[in-house]
């Protein structure tokens, strides 16, 4: 039934006086089109609902941040150590890399039994997230060494927020690291040979 039929059939009813018997036999075209457009409704917030929620978040994430989110995003990368591993060469130069090489993963394996990992390139991994999608990603992380996840584990959802907003505010983006490779494979160097742990 379409919506101009709805209507005539409405204003029959009105017309017509409200004769009982007449009435709900009229009514059953007019319950149903109404039941079906309820349904229609529904199926069409069902539908267009987690899109409408990916939408969202995107444009959360799209709004700029406070520079002083950044800011504490910045901290929070050096003193959470993350620099260490996700940033080349780190370490060796005692930390004095510009900001324009941070977290953009590194070419170092971690070996052990576990096999050989590498850090991952940051800014690539938020760059597939929106921040709705990077908090409980970062609370649930569960990795291989030397990734102290339990500790990212336990961050608070701003220190997370003010970490995904410092690494989404460093250019360009940059490529991955190398692949995880499972214990049977070697190595290529290079890499840090870590001990078996005691038994």
């Amino acid at each position: 039934m379409t919506m101009a039929a709805f209507t005539d059939a409405i204003k029959d009813l009105v017309r017509q006086g409200f004769d009982r018997a007449a009435t709900i036999r009229k009514m059953i075209p007019v319950t149903r089109a109404i039941v079906v457009l309820c349904c229609a409704i529904a199926i069409a917030t069902v539908v267009r609902l987690p899109s409408l929620t990916l939408a969202a978040d995107a444009l959360q994430s799209g709004k700029a941040a406070s520079s002083k989110q950044i800011e504490r995003g910045r901290y929070l990368s050096i003193v959470g150590g993350c620099n260490d591993c996700h940033t080349s060469g780190f370490a060796p130069r005692d930390g004095q890399v510009p900001e324009s090489e941070w977290l953009m993963g590194a070419a170092l394996g971690f070996s052990g039994p576990w096999g050989t990992t590498y850090a991952p390139n940051l800014r690539l991994t938020v760059s597939r997230m929106t921040e709705a999608q990077w908090v409980p990603y970062a609370k649930a992380l569960r990795t291989r060494p030397p990734m102290p996840w339990f500790t990212l584990n336990k961050w608070s959802d701003p220190d997370l927020r003010a970490l995904y907003h410092f690494i989404r505010n460093l250019q360009p983006v940059g490529s991955p690291a190398p692949s995880y490779l499972p214990p049977d494979k070697q190595a290529p160097p290079p890499f840090i040979q870590w001990p078996a742990p005691p038994k």
